[in-house]
């Protein structure tokens, strides 16, 4: 892989490649939530670049707003909000469908990055998209169901019911300045302008309204988004390849089959793990037929 550093729309990150210097499609990786970096938090994200330049295809993946070298752009974190990503996401692939190497431009968003990407293709020209591991449903339904679903020890319940309460007023457009320490990484005041302005979008709603090549893809091991997304999802549109990989977690990662066992499972979130086999033969095939 040939790797440049490229800044685009302001947003630092690095745009790879093969040798291949014939003009071509470029994929836009972009980040699950929080301050992610170009790699993504385990590195998934420069081993989906190295694939795709393997195969004779470039990409480009940046520092969200508030991480890496894009860490200045994020003064506070109380004005992000949602549409800061999408407006970020618009402004690189203009950049990106602009620079004389680049014939056309595939959005793969992963986790929220996929809803970034849907958002994104409603106000920008784009030969497809691509949903890893995305939402189909409102993310407080989402959160919710991950808060039910973690392993909190018996004298900790009080703990999750104070933690569903907080949800539950975010969701009905409340905010809550009385957060226990414990569950601050997800609810502090500061945060809570952006989740709650990520739960004003129905992910399939949103994806109902597009009309390009559509292409959704779950690990059938992932604990943090479930089939009821992906079907979510498909029914908004119909038209759309989708793809369960057997053995991938939410970081398309071998993951155990147990899914009950959430240490193992936390444990295949490994950056020394491979991507699973599927993936990027998957992402290959879909943006050479987008970009026909």
């Amino acid at each position: 892989m040939i790797e440049e550093r490229w800044t685009a729309g302001g947003l630092a990150g690095t745009f790879a490649g093969g040798a291949n210097a014939a003009r071509g499609p470029a994929a836009l990786l972009l980040a699950g939530s929080g301050p992610v970096p170009r790699d993504g938090a385990i590195g998934t994200y420069r081993l989906i670049a190295a694939g795709l330049a393997d195969a004779g295809i470039r990409s480009f993946r940046y520092d969200k707003r508030g991480a890496g070298a894009s860490r200045a752009l994020a003064a506070r974190e109380d004005d992000l909000v949602l549409g800061t990503f999408v407006d970020d996401a618009v402004s690189v692939i203009r950049a990106l469908g602009a620079r004389p190497d680049v014939s056309a431009v595939v959005a793969i968003g992963h986790s929220e990055g996929a809803l970034i990407a849907t958002l994104a293709a409603a106000k920008i020209p784009l030969v497809g998209i691509v949903l890893l591991a995305g939402a189909g449903r409102r993310i407080h339904i989402v959160l919710r169901e991950q808060l039910l679903a973690m392993p909190f020890a018996p004298e900790q319940e009080e703990l999750r019911a104070r933690a569903l309460q907080i949800l539950q007023a975010l969701a009905a457009g409340e905010r809550v300045a009385d957060v226990p320490p414990q569950l601050a990484a997800l609810f502090r005041p500061s945060v809570q302008p952006f989740l709650q302005s990520w739960d004003a979008f129905d992910p399939a709603a949103a994806l109902a309204k597009l009309s390009l090549p559509v292409l959704i893809v779950r690990g059938a091991r992932d604990i943090q988004i479930s089939r009821a997304d992906v079907e979510a999802l498909a029914r908004a549109r119909p038209d759309a390849r989708v793809l369960e990989l057997p053995e991938a977690n939410h970081e398309f990662r071998p993951a155990p089959e147990d899914l009950s066992d959430r240490v193992a499972q936390l444990k295949s979130y490994d950056p020394a793990a491979p991507l699973v086999p599927g993936l990027v033969p998957a992402l290959v095939d879909f943006i050479r037929a987008a970009a026909r």
